[in-house]
């Protein structure tokens, strides 16, 4: 059976047609069914993983869960953290689709797009394309009840594909709409179920064809494994170099950041939780909100704990760098509109906690360029430092409780006489208490 063309996978059929046939669901499905859509992404998700396991020698057997799996493949040094989140919300999203029957278009979009990012990352590193530039994504069909967001959304992909098309890809996309205005809503109707019943055949396998993927997954991994060393090794390394190269726009790494925040325990969603929706922070609520407001123009998020403002957050699309972003963080939070937490202003800041990011797993060799990136304003001898994971709502107000001169001067007069130290043992203790004071950290 063929495989219909698909905008966005079409390129990983040299792979596995299933993949293919998985991803082409996922977009059929998206525009009246993004329960299944994401599903279907879920499987997706799985097949890639089990192949790229294959790929670096480390696959098991076909039953095996996603999440073990996931964690092979990072302990094997073949996927970063990155890329293993976006596996992880393909996981995530479409087991909350199968268990709950819960999805909407919006998300669907969204894992779409990450889904295609997996499929460009696997085929730059088991393809020989480490360079293979896919062009833009092409957005699905709209679902019949767009949100604002959505439709905000669909509108940018759209006009970001068109502004890609060649002439010869214009004049037949032109052709294929007035045909399809042509054709009748019945004769469209009968198409679709047609082509999707196709694809869904394709994509579900019987136990036959079970029996067969367990085949190819252990013939690839054979063929890997009997490479000399380096050769392998030379395998992982591309994945790895491809990882690097990941490269999300900016309203996917907001949701990426979005879903880190609401890991750890903030309220956020950057395209509804926004001042020009109306939100405003609440009593008793840890919530982030978008787009608010300042004399230097919107912050991209405030962290409020209550009413009070507590900080700003500056995020930067995920090719950027960020070890400067948080200077416009500095210029948002002189310029804060808002209810500032008590004990402030510190110096000409309205907030106490600064934080810039790009959504990024952080990682030392690249610390210029991932991890979020936080001042603590209150000193002005404190320095910017990178965190691998956002503090928790009672971890910021928890900082907020500390007197840090206190605990300053606290540790200068600490006695030391008791330790029977030798003169140049004092000096050096006393040169990393006043780094400490000064807020170093390296």
């Amino acid at each position: 059976m063929g495989i219909p063309a698909s905008p966005n996978f079409s390129f990983l059929a040299q792979h596995d047609e299933r993949l293919v046939a998985l991803g082409g669901l996922a977009e059929r499905f998206f525009a009246d069914d993004a329960v299944t859509c994401l599903m279907k992404l879920r499987q997706f998700g799985e097949l890639l993983a089990q192949l790229a396991a294959a790929n670096v020698g480390v696959y098991s057997t076909y039953e095996e869960n996603q999440l073990d799996l996931l964690g092979r493949l990072r302990a094997r040094g073949a996927v970063s953290r990155d890329i293993a989140d976006l596996f992880h919300g393909l996981r995530k999203t479409g087991n909350v689709a199968n268990h709950k029957l819960a999805g909407d278009p919006r998300e669907a979009l969204h894992q779409l797009r990450m889904a295609r990012e997996l499929g460009v990352w696997f085929h730059r590193s088991f393809g020989g394309d480490a360079k293979f530039t896919p062009g833009p994504f092409v957005p699905p069909p709209d679902p019949g009840k767009e949100s604002d967001a959505l439709r905000t959304e669909l509108a940018r992909l759209r006009e970001e594909a068109s502004a890609h098309r060649t002439a010869a890809d214009a004049a037949k996309a032109a052709l294929e709409e007035e045909a399809g205005k042509r054709r009748s809503a019945e004769e469209r109707a009968r198409h679709d179920a047609e082509e999707r019943a196709e694809w869904e055949a394709l994509a579900t396998l019987t136990e036959s064809e079970k029996d067969k993927l367990r085949a190819e997954l252990e013939a690839i991994q054979t063929s890997k494994k009997s490479l000399p060393p380096p050769a392998m090794q030379a395998i992982v390394d591309a994945a790895i170099d491809a990882s690097d190269h990941l490269q999300l726009d900016e309203q996917a790494t907001r949701r990426k950041i979005d879903q880190q925040l609401r890991d750890y325990g903030w309220e956020v969603d950057t395209e509804v939780l926004t001042y020009a929706n109306g939100a405003r922070p609440q009593t008793g609520k840890a919530v982030a909100i978008a787009e608010w407001p300042t004399d230097k123009g919107p912050a991209d998020y405030v962290l409020f704990l209550g009413l009070e403002a507590v900080a700003v957050v500056e995020a930067k699309r995920s090719s950027k760098d960020i070890a400067g972003a948080i200077e416009q963080a500095k210029r948002y939070a002189r310029a804060l509109t808002a209810t500032p937490v008590s004990g402030g202003p510190w110096d000409a800041y309205r907030v106490p906690f600064l934080f810039a990011t790009n959504g990024r797993s952080y990682l030392r060799q690249l610390a210029a360029k991932s991890g979020i990136h936080f001042l603590d304003a209150r000193r002005k001898e404190n320095h910017a430092r990178a965190l691998e994971g956002w503090p928790t709502p009672d971890g910021l107000k928890a900082m907020l409780g500390q007197d840090i001169d206190a605990a300053d001067e606290a540790l200068r007069h600490e006695p030391t006489q008791y330790l029977n130290l030798r003169d140049y043992q004092l000096r050096a203790i006393r040169s990393v208490e006043d780094a400490i004071a000064r807020g170093q950290r390296e």
